[in-house]
């Protein structure tokens, strides 16, 4: 008795384990990409990337132009959405 109820448990626990782990990779393959965040802020701010930081909820991403101006740009990690922020001197 007590080990088809030890059985029937364990069985439980590797199913929530295994739905929960498709969740989370679903979940993750929504998300924008670093590569994807870096060229949609280049092609954004019409120039090369620089440098790549990353936050919960956005990527932000240093842009050098063909000026010579840094730019930050956000790229919202969900929806891929860019958000130019204020040049650098």
């Amino acid at each position: 008795m007590w080990l088809l109820l030890r059985a029937a448990l364990f069985s439980a626990c590797l199913a929530l384990i295994s739905v929960n782990t498709a969740y989370a990779q679903q979940n993750k393959s929504n998300e924008v990409s670093k590569s994807q965040a870096a060229s949609k802020a280049s092609s954004a701010a019409n120039g090369r990337v620089l440098k790549i930081e990353q936050t919960s909820s956005t990527y932000r991403v240093k842009v050098l132009k063909k000026s010579g101006r840094v730019v930050s740009v956000d790229v919202d990690k969900r929806s891929g959405k860019v958000k130019k922020s204020k040049d650098k001197d």
